[in-house]
């Protein structure tokens, strides 16, 4: 069968308001997926909906029962949200336990983006974890992306995931230890979302990738400065890789708190850890993400 060029894809779909519409694909062959990508920043895609989509593509391309434990990526390029993304799919392992796929986001003849995924069925066997955290309900607190808009209409009618996500910022936000920073959200989609984990992992990994890598440029004198958006003002950012581990069953459509810390920084590069809590208090998943942090060079 003949590779269809990811340039000669379908033309996208008016932008949705709905986070499934983020995460679905067109299937062109066998292992090889379409899809659009909307905005993070001015005429960059959203590197979450790049990695969520490269997920979508791979657990397109095994059996049902087995769900994503863990997924690895590297941002190589900034993605145009005005071109398609092809997302190529190798099948690398299809073991009794676990399966591998690796996935390739191309624009053209350019990677913009390469994923490792591993795939495993469900095991019923008593775990541990650590305590959820104690923190401000979401019910509490004021939408973020209103408040930015309310400040700044013009950026947040460009930024589509305001539309998808409800973004709840908890105030108990501080330097976690010397050197160190913190954040703490509350996050769901903004819609009811379909039964079956593969959607709520990957759209938590869509969501997984909001206002994480500001944190590394979070100031221990003023941790309030992510109080309604990034701030880019002052910093240049740019995410190098994102890693995800999933623990235990959610529902990304049902409240997740986020806590997010930037344990270090320094030679032009940021780290920041993130927990994904349930409303219940089970630890649901882990991200990591290390970032490009320079200051900001005057014009």
């Amino acid at each position: 069968m003949t590779t269809t060029p990811a340039d000669t894809a379908p033309t996208p779909r008016n932008p949705g308001t709905h986070l499934l519409d983020f995460l679905t694909l067109e299937r062109a062959e066998r292992d090889l997926f379409h899809g659009w990508c909307h905005a993070g920043l001015p005429r960059r895609a959203f590197g979450g909906q790049v990695a969520a989509q490269a997920l979508t593509a791979a657990g397109g391309t095994v059996e049902d029962d087995r769900r994503v434990h863990s997924l690895h990526g590297y941002f190589l390029r900034g993605g145009n949200p005005a071109r398609p993304i092809a997302y190529r799919v190798e099948r690398l392992t299809d073991g009794r336990g676990y399966a591998s796929r690796r996935v390739t986001a191309r624009q053209g003849d350019e990677v913009i983006f390469t994923l490792s995924a591993s795939f495993t069925r469900p095991e019923e066997i008593p775990g541990r974890q650590l305590s959820m955290p104690p923190t401000t309900p979401p019910e509490d607190l004021p939408n973020a992306f209103r408040a930015w808009a309310a400040r700044d209409p013009e950026g947040f009618g460009q930024f589509e995931i305001g539309r998808v996500l409800d973004v709840r910022r908890a105030p108990e936000t501080w330097p976690d230890r010397a050197g160190g920073t913190e954040q703490r959200l509350w996050i769901r989609s903004a819609a009811p979302l379909p039964d079956g984990p593969l959607v709520h992992m990957c759209a938590l990994t869509y969501a997984s990738d909001l206002m994480l890598a500001p944190v590394a440029a979070l100031d221990v004198e003023a941790p309030g400065v992510l109080s309604a958006g990034p701030d880019t003002s002052r910093h240049f950012l740019a995410s190098l890789d994102h890693a995800v581990w999933f623990h235990r069953p959610f529902r990304a459509d049902e409240w997740l708190l986020v806590v997010q810390r930037g344990p270090t920084a320094g030679d032009g590069r940021g780290l920041v850890h993130g927990e994904f809590w349930s409303r219940d208090g089970r630890l649901v998943a882990s991200v990591v993400q290390e970032t490009v942090l320079r200051p900001r060079r005057s014009p």
